[in-house]
């Protein structure tokens, strides 16, 4: 695995180096400030394969480079990396296009298997990507009363418009709720299986991503992902 990590803390980035240098085919670069790392990633794109990026950095701040990094590469992993730990971080960083968001201060055990688990997810999807330029687009494998899915090309239409900027976990969260039409998913079901498992983290890493994906799916019609007070989250189109 190839790493980016952008990180203006040098203990942080000094402790990782350690640990990465202990995983055999892993290699990292560290840059500390946000507008050369950027620089970076434009000059050394198609060879990095995982970014970890602070959230407030010098030059050029995370949420900025999340932001153009989206603008050309949808399927680049990146785990947003900050001290904050309110709800509503958590929303904006997912929200701008990353897979994942990690507090500080953590450990790196744990940080390292959610690296490999979202590695192992990006390897399939790019394969997914590459398999999904089949000769017929219009085969959906998920179709409701308003969503088509074709899982090939990780497309998803509301009726007949394109649900648009899905990031991969949104897709995936809505490919498998609108599968499974009014079952409830708790969140420890999704974390299970849409994340590692076990899941290290939040699991208010779940809502911040349901609550993204509602807010996109709304500009295309009535909300279908709908909350079961207490349990979780269903997909119900009854009554719309």
């Amino acid at each position: 695995m190839n790493i980016l990590m952008i990180e203006d803390n040098e203990s942080v980035a000094e402790m990782m180096s350690m640990f990465f240098e202990q995983q055999k085919g892993w290699e990292a670069t560290f840059i500390q400030d946000g507008e050369e790392g950027w620089q970076y990633y434009l000059a050394n794109e198609a060879a990095i394969e995982m970014i970890i990026l602070d959230l407030n950095l010098p030059g050029k701040d995370g949420i900025q480079i999340c932001r153009d990094i989206r603008k050309q590469n949808k399927l680049v992993p990146i785990i947003m990396l900050t001290a904050r730990d309110a709800e509503s971080e958590q929303v904006l960083g997912l929200g701008l296009g990353a897979d994942d968001y990690v507090t500080k201060p953590f450990d790196p055990i744990t940080f390292m298997a959610r690296m490999r688990a979202l590695y192992r997810r990006s390897q399939l999807t790019e394969e997914i990507a590459k398999d999904g330029e089949v000769e017929n687009a219009s085969q959906y494998d998920i179709e409701t009363k308003f969503i088509r899915i074709n899982s090939q090309n990780r497309e998803a239409f509301f009726e007949d418009k394109l649900i648009e900027h899905l990031t991969p976990k949104e897709f995936e969260i809505l490919q498998l709720l609108a599968s499974h039409p009014k079952q409830v998913f708790t969140r420890e079901h999704l974390l299970t299986t849409l994340w590692e498992d076990p899941f290290y983290g939040d699991e208010r890493t779940v809502d911040a991503h349901i609550k993204k994906l509602r807010q996109k799916m709304e500009e295309y019609g009535p909300q279908l992902i709908q909350t079961v007070w207490g349990v979780g989250y269903k997909f119900d189109e009854t009554g719309v």
